[in-house]
């Protein structure tokens, strides 16, 4: 958009632009010749395992004595757009007739032990896959009450947490999730 025959000045025309003038006179460089050849080596790895990510193309970069660290490789990679193909978790899909309850506890003061308990799950990223956590908190102390893994997101695993912090622990006044599905005195809201 800057036209050196154009009766403004450079500068004027950078200024009206909001451009500065370094940026008009600036010439890419582009990659050194030690970076094109992690480059292809990068590229070659990744077509037998497009698994890998950053951490672990870095590692075998270094097992085959190549002077490239984690954040070149992370620059090198996203340059390239190699993006890692791996399982996501499926931890945010709701069954369509699961009813949505609405949050109870917005101006509740927690001052006591078993007043409000909360469980949520969560995933850990493992080599191939991942795993499942659940835990079951007391809201007042801060306390994991029970909690489960399990490589599959079944019920099951949540339901023998709830009953083990049930049995060890009594009955909460209230039993919160992130769904807001809430137990009070022993019944569902």
């Amino acid at each position: 958009m800057v036209n050196k025959d154009h009766q403004l000045s450079v500068r004027r025309q950078c200024k009206l632009l909001t451009l500065t003038r370094s940026n008009l006179y600036y010439e890419p460089k582009g990659e050194s010749v030690e970076n094109l050849r992690f480059m292809a080596i990068i590229d070659r790895k990744f077509l037998e395992t497009p698994w890998y990510g950053s951490r672990q193309m870095a590692r075998y970069m270094k097992r085959n004595n190549h002077a490239c660290g984690q954040h070149r490789v992370r620059r090198l990679m996203r340059l390239m757009r190699l993006v890692p193909i791996y399982q996501e978790p499926n931890t945010s899909k709701k069954h369509p007739q699961h009813k949505i309850w609405p949050y109870l506890l917005r101006n509740v003061v927690i001052g006591r032990p078993n007043q409000v308990w909360c469980a949520d799950i969560t995933y850990i990223a493992m080599q191939r896959g991942f795993l499942y956590l659940v835990a079951i908190m007391d809201w007042h102390s801060r306390k994991v009450l029970a909690w489960r893994l399990s490589n599959s997101m079944d019920a099951a695993f949540c339901v023998e947490a709830l009953k083990e912090a049930l049995a060890n622990h009594g009955t909460p006044e209230i039993f919160n999730t992130d769904s807001h599905m809430m137990v009070t005195s022993s019944r569902v809201v």
